[in-house]
């Protein structure tokens, strides 16, 4: 049966279930019902769990050899999940069969498995490419001028890869450890779009492509890191710029401040949006991701490290704000960040 309100199981703050003497399942709180089904009371515990090693663990346990711990494994339906079980006897009452949740724990644990993967990947390419020309240059065009100057140049081509993955790194590093400290910072967010744009007028030259910024007079004062949101703007702005093509149109505007539901108060909005191809829609919930990228090979021709729009995310976080994506495929792609105005 279902435990009654007033029982220990019930009072549980965790899955839970009571199995007795008899080996079938006399009490289960609501959030045991949640991820083992509602018609469970009075089944054999076997049925219901199933999976090996929880009934090993669950066996020890009725068996008087001592409390048992195993995985269990499951779905809610929107992603898999993870639990550490453990059975323990209670005198007089049966074996209490206890679930905590570890889904959290266990996707931080693949993540940083798969950023060192990613980060060993990255790196391993430019160095291999290093080895391989010194090698080269050591022996077959040790003499071919022409040779040496190609590979020399390629050489300097991916050590500077390497230098900007490295800083991407550190730069994402100091942004997460200071994720939970509010800036204290007064900018002027109008002066510094300006700035910007100014800087990124010779690469937006070279690739053809035009910056409107399209800003009100004066100033537009918030508080945040200047560097930081420097970056964001660099970040954005430079991604239309490359990857819009010959011909494109980047726009950046601010408006604002007024009230901005998304933070619950007056805010600013920062909208980069550009005329170029456009993203699949498939591609933009994981767009924020660490080394995620749309088209690999040409990130890489124009020196991405699939890491700014992830330092982009953590920066608006600690400034408490919020960060949107919109594109068509062939009509362009809009970036909207919203910040607090105070």
């Amino acid at each position: 049966m279902v435990a009654p309100p007033g029982s220990i199981v019930a009072a549980i703050p965790m899955p839970a279930l009571l199995i007795g003497a008899d080996e079938r399942i006399s009490e289960a709180n609501p959030e045991a019902l949640a991820i083992l089904g509602q018609a469970i009371e009075d089944r054999h515990y076997i049925t219901v769990l199933r999976q090996p090693q929880t009934l090993e663990a669950v066996e020890a346990a009725l068996r008087g050899k001592g409390p048992g711990s195993a995985m269990y494994l499951s779905n809610d339906g929107r992603q898999d999940t993870s639990f550490r079980v453990t059975a323990r006897p209670m005198t007089g009452f049966g074996i209490l069969v206890c679930f905590e949740d570890e889904t959290h724990r266990a996707h931080a644990e693949q993540m940083r498995r798969d950023f060192v993967a990613n980060v060993s990947h990255e790196l391993k390419t430019p160095l291999t490419a290093l080895i391989g020309f010194i090698d080269t240059l050591r022996g077959p065009a040790k003499d071919d001028a022409a040779a040496r100057e190609k590979f020399l140049g390629i050489m300097e081509a991916e050590a500077h890869r390497m230098n900007r993955l490295v800083k991407d790194l550190l730069s994402l590093s100091r942004v997460e450890a200071q994720e939970r400290v509010r800036p204290t910072e007064r900018l002027d967010l109008a002066g510094l779009i300006r700035e910007v744009v100014r800087a990124l007028g010779p690469l937006a030259e070279t690739a053809e492509v035009e910056i409107a910024p399209e800003l009100t007079e004066g100033a537009t004062e918030i508080i945040g890191d200047k560097d930081q949101l420097r970056q964001v703007l660099v970040n954005l702005i430079e991604n239309a710029v490359k990857y819009s093509g010959a011909g494109a149109v980047a726009r950046v505007s601010l408006t604002g401040p007024a009230y901005e539901p998304k933070v619950r108060g007056q805010g600013v909005r920062i909208r980069v949006s550009d005329t170029g191809p456009g993203i699949n829609p498939v591609h933009i919930p994981r767009l924020t991701e660490r080394f995620y990228r749309i088209d690999t090979h040409r990130s890489r021709q124009r020196g991405g490290t699939g890491l700014g729009l992830a330092i982009v995310k953590h920066i608006v976080n600690r400034h408490r704000g919020r960060l949107f994506v919109e594109s068509t495929p062939g009509e362009g792609t809009e970036f909207t960040v919203v910040l607090p105005a105070g």
